[in-house]
């Protein structure tokens, strides 16, 4: 018998009948004779309606006071869904409870709409699971040490997943969505895009931080740090599917050293159309200069991606780095209110039609020319290069957004993504 973690998103949780059908599939699996915990979303559309409520009745607002409010609200969107899951295995004649965050404890930091995960007290859901029962706690909160609720950000139930799994030793968290796995690419620009059988813990961090959508980037972070196997697999598959099966399916998330077969050298192609180039022109060349000009941009909480700084050319240097595309007008205003006029920079200029398209692998690391085969590839179809950065087991270039799909379509057929042995190692 083994402990698993399973959870839900909210398409999977978007009507009585799909939760009716998670219900059974979550039965399935205790009757199998495993203690199961469960984390649900909201339903579908649930939070953006609560939020679309709130910014009707304070437009514009952003203080702490109406974020601990948004928390507040957010949060009972998966209090319902948690609830009505609890009912619906009642139904099914299977002993369950449901918790919100802060009756668990899920232990968060205060800074409200994005918390953090401190801690996790499991002795309240390790006494129901030996009782028999079925936990189910909410995702996408907690409770920080005043006692305000908290919520963790957009796609927080896959991080809440994931520490209640490490904090409780899971053997494996599923990740149940309305996708059957991770693909070597998004399957809607590329029909050829193949489902993985497995991918590492690294490459699958960097194809979350690059843009692929399949799993939240927290989450895998969580699950890197203390080694808790993932698996992403499909909510629409029938609930009556083998359990053996079913237990195979999907995408297995693991660790590097588990495996022992051939790398591939590139295991996927990432995309992020939410990307925007700003450069700073005429800056001084002296020490601190990067400092001064993303210092600012830290203390106004924008993160910031790409870095480049050309050569200095009579003292003068040109400074370009990438923004997430919502915090580009905020940028700007700041660099051109404050950073300007400080440094005696000439200008600044933007640009928001830019994308960032990434090729992923851990085979990378032991393969010598693979990223002039990706600048090759781009070269023939006559797309330019802006901007670019690489890390061990990964090369990401800016580019103009209108060839983004071309680009992916390209780098695919490049390294023979779709023909490759559909398991690669980690």
């Amino acid at each position: 018998m083994a402990l698993i973690v399973h959870k839900y998103g909210g398409t999977s949780m978007g009507s009585t009948e799909r939760i009716r059908n998670v219900a059974r599939r979550v039965a399935k699996w205790h009757r199998a004779g495993h203690q199961l915990v469960v984390v649900p979303s909201a339903m579908s559309g649930e939070t953006n309606r609560l939020l679309g409520l709130a910014k009707e009745l304070a437009p514009g607002k952003t203080d702490s006071a109406y974020n601990r409010e948004l928390d507040m609200l957010a949060a009972t969107g998966e209090q319902a869904s948690s609830a009505l899951l609890a009912i619906a295995l009642q139904a099914e004649g299977l002993g369950s409870v449901s918790y919100a965050g802060w009756q668990v404890p899920i232990k968060t930091n205060s800074a409200y709409t994005k918390a953090r995960i401190e801690s996790i007290d499991d002795q309240r859901i390790r006494a129901d699971l030996a009782a028999g029962k079925v936990v189910i706690v909410t995702g996408f909160q907690g409770v920080d040490p005043d006692g305000h609720i908290t919520t963790l950000g957009r796609g927080g139930s896959d991080t809440s997943a994931v520490a209640v799994a490490a904090a409780l030793k899971a053997a494996e968290c599923l990740i149940y969505t309305d996708v059957d796995g991770v693909y070597t690419t998004d399957p809607r620009v590329v029909p050829e895009a193949r489902r993985l059988e497995r991918v590492s813990f690294e490459e699958m961090l960097e194809m979350a931080s690059m843009g692929s959508k399949v799993l939240q980037i927290r989450s895998v972070e969580f699950a890197g740090k203390y080694k808790v196997p993932l698996r992403v697999l499909s909510s629409f598959t029938p609930w009556d599917i083998d359990l053996n099966e079913e237990a195979a399916s999907g995408t297995l998330i693991t660790f590097e050293e588990d495996e022992d077969m051939e790398q591939a050298v590139v295991s996927g192609i990432a995309f992020n159309r939410d990307e925007a180039k700003i450069s700073v022109l005429g800056v001084p060349d002296t020490p601190g200069i990067a400092y001064q000009i993303l210092g600012a941009v830290a203390e106004a909480n924008i993160e910031v991606d790409v870095i480049i700084q050309n050569l200095s050319k009579d003292g003068k240097t040109d400074f370009s780095f990438t923004v997430h595309r919502n915090d580009f007008q905020k940028t700007l205003d700041l660099l051109k209110t404050r950073v300007v006029p400080a440094l005696g920079a000439s200008e600044v200029v933007g640009d928001a039609r830019i994308c960032k398209v990434s090729i992923v692998g851990i085979g990378m690391r032991s393969h010598v020319g693979v990223a002039s085969r990706m600048f090759k590839c781009l070269s023939v179809e006559g797309i330019n290069i802006q901007m670019i950065s690489t890390s061990e087991i990964k090369t990401s270039v800016v580019i103009d957004e209108k060839y983004m799909e071309l680009a992916v379509r390209s780098l695919h057929r490049e390294f023979d993504l779709d023909r490759t042995a559909d398991t690669i190692t980690g």
